[in-house]
């Protein structure tokens, strides 16, 4: 490997390990639970099996080759294939979030499967962040690869999903990209239950939506 390459990797894994430890102080993730990758030059760094967001040691992070084999690290997340589907669906997107954030997940036990819309587009950094469309993913039991088909599908247009009684995945063109918008989303989700049922709730309009789309999309 190129020595620059070597340093953008060692690079990535200190921000992941940073940045995961930042989602799970502020209990986005609990215990075990979520994983994040980052696509490098030559294939992928992905968080281990059973580790935990908060504790994440840099040199044991997993390495996946392009063809998604595990070669280095401490053996990866057994949802290897939610981060391929993503990946190879969004070439443009640098990095996959994970999470069992509590609204967002609240939001996938409360919506219907193919919704494409469960969370109104309240604030214009919930659009910028997401965009326009929030696909709903029937439920699979955790680690069902049989998912990675509609998560694929779903993906080719959206950047951010919810899997059903289960969590959300959010990418985004970097790591960090896709760890605001994974925040974002959260605090989208935990406004869309505080408000549910306020009168004179007001969103904003389609021509408002269409408009940031067209600024920051």
């Amino acid at each position: 490997m190129h020595e620059d390459a070597k340093a953008k990797e060692a690079e990535m894994r200190e921000q992941l390990a940073i940045l995961g430890r930042s989602l799970f102080e502020r209990g986005y993730s609990v215990g075990t639970a979520g994983n994040i990758s980052v696509r490098l030059a030559e294939g992928y760094l992905m968080t281990p099996t059973n580790s935990c967001l908060g504790r994440l040691d840099p040199a044991r992070i997993s390495r996946l080759a392009p063809d998604w084999s595990h070669v280095g690290g401490d053996k990866p997340s057994k949802e290897v294939f939610l981060h391929r589907a993503v990946l190879t669906a969004r070439p443009d997107a640098g990095a996959v979030v994970h999470l069992h954030s509590t609204h967002a997940t609240a939001i996938g036990c409360l919506a219907v499967p193919g919704d494409d819309a469960p969370i109104p587009p309240l604030t214009p950094y919930f659009v910028m962040r997401v965009g326009r469309r929030l696909p709903v993913i029937p439920y699979y039991r955790p680690g069902d690869a049989t998912m990675e088909p509609a998560v694929h599908a779903a993906a080719k247009d959206a950047r951010a999903m919810l899997l059903a009684n289960h969590g959300p995945v959010v990418s985004g063109r970097t790591l960090e990209d896709a760890v605001h918008a994974a925040e974002e989303l959260e605090e989208a989700a935990r406004l869309a239950l505080m408000l549910r049922g306020v009168p004179g709730l007001r969103r904003l309009t389609p021509a408002q939506v269409e408009d940031l789309l067209a600024t920051f999309g």
